[in-house]
């Protein structure tokens, strides 16, 4: 998990917030089940609240605090370029994990 927690460092997402965790976990999840990919609030939330002892809706809202995060104070160019793509706005945090999960799978 070394890659994803090194990525996350980059795109401006400190480790002193919980989304920073919560995302990493997610990472975890995603690429050894990329089926949490097709249902993010309904599985991939529940299982990082699970693991976490919180609700899906902290895990949604603190993940979107860190999306934030990269978006208007990080590495955003450094986003836009892995994500390979033009992005008018900040992402969705579903659109924000398929990227990343997709980049980490491309850098095995």
């Amino acid at each position: 998990m070394g890659k994803a927690r090194t990525l996350l460092l980059k795109l401006g997402i400190r480790s002193t917030l919980k989304g920073f965790h919560f995302l990493l976990y997610a990472m975890q999840l995603c690429l050894s089940d990329d089926m949490y990919l097709l249902s993010v609030y309904k599985h991939l939330y529940v299982d990082v609240a699970a693991h976490f002892g919180t609700t899906r809706d902290n895990v949604d809202h603190c993940i979107r605090t860190a999306i934030s995060n990269c978006w208007y104070k990080g590495n955003r160019e450094l986003f836009i370029s892995i994500a390979g793509y033009e992005l008018k706005q900040k992402p969705a945090n579903g659109e924000f994990i398929d990227i990343l999960y997709n980049y980490l799978c491309q850098k095995g």
